[in-house]
């Protein structure tokens, strides 16, 4: 079983690499398949990387793929052509996803979800001014923005449960919904831009801000910590008892969750949590091969369902 990720560098991406190693390492040591770790720095090493396995010509072999990019969709056709099994992660490819033996990935819309429930459990109203950061231009991103407004509007549930009737929200009411654009998942382009928004004092009387990624919400906190926002706005802001989530699983935000830091912050808003989206999937990407090639059932379409991670369990969810 050959695994192909990014490389095991930082961030979310590069842990997937790490949480695939204790898992290839459970694999060797079961004894009934070898697996191997093949990082790529980039989508066209890693469809050379992919392309040199299918030319080996090897009998027995299957491949557990997060590709880094669409334009690795013609490797996972050769690999298809070739009658070489292989399990998608994360990044889905709609054009190949019909011949994986399973397509493994968190439920990005259940994030959105996930986070608009949460707010309505915390009193936001329909209407409210919300602030969402947004990672960048792709699919997920949009399917985290629609979780969120169809989790308002009555389209979605979370936890098996829909909005209540008198707390949805009209098409009206979702234009109180600001975006950011693409924030590239970046700490740093978040605190720029934070810093930016509350330029103007009226901004802070924002209550619900939705960061898209840990990293984003990690920004805006270290933007409260900083110098670059006036003093009186910051105590506006936090003055409003303000809400916070992320997704993702950081463990810099997590030990925020802890109280470990930020804390003098942290403690002046009403909530901050996270939702899960764990690179430690890659695993369950895994075990979805190995469970195929012992003949047992798999699911294609493996979406794994997130949680909201909150001070009270913090301790109870992996993070990286």
């Amino acid at each position: 079983i050959y695994v192909l990720t990014a490389p095991e560098d930082h961030g979310w991406t590069g842990s997937v690499a790490t949480f695939a190693k204790e898992k290839i390492e459970e694999v060797n040591d079961a004894g009934t398949y070898s697996a191997e770790l093949i990082t790529s720095a980039d989508a066209a090493e890693q469809i050379v990387n992919t392309e040199d396995i299918i030319a080996a010509g090897e009998d027995n072999i299957a491949v557990v793929i997060q590709p880094i990019d669409d334009t690795v969709q013609s490797a996972i056709q050769q690999l298809v052509d070739a009658e070489i099994p292989y399990v998608a992660f994360d990044r889905i490819i709609d054009g190949v996803a019909d011949s994986a033996v399973s397509n493994v990935k968190g439920d990005n819309e259940g994030i959105g979800a996930a986070c608009a429930a949460y707010y309505t459990e915390q009193g936001m109203k329909p209407g409210d001014a919300v602030y969402v950061y947004e990672g960048d231009t792709s699919s997920v991103t949009t399917l985290r923005d629609e979780g969120f407004t169809k989790y308002l509007t009555g389209e979605l549930e979370y936890d098996g449960k829909t909005i209540a009737d008198d707390a949805k929200w009209s098409e009206d009411d979702l234009k109180s919904i600001t975006y950011s654009g693409a924030m590239n998942w970046s700490r740093s382009d978040t605190k720029t831009a934070y810093e930016s928004l509350l330029g103007d004092a009226s901004n802070a009387d924002i209550k619900w801000f939705y960061a898209e990624d840990d990293e984003l919400a990690m920004g805006i906190l270290e933007a409260l910590q900083g110098g670059g926002i006036d003093d009186a706005t910051k105590e506006k802001f936090l003055g409003n008892a303000p809400y916070l989530t992320g997704c993702g699983g950081l463990d810099e935000l997590y030990a925020v969750l802890r109280g470990e830091s930020f804390t003098d912050i942290a403690d002046q808003f009403g909530g901050i949590v996270s939702v899960t989206y764990s690179p430690a999937m890659i695993q369950t990407a895994i075990q979805d091969m190995v469970d195929y090639l012992d003949g047992k059932d798999v699911e294609q379409d493996h979406v794994i369902a997130c949680e909201i991670v909150n001070k009270d369990n913090v301790k109870d969810y992996p993070s990286f």
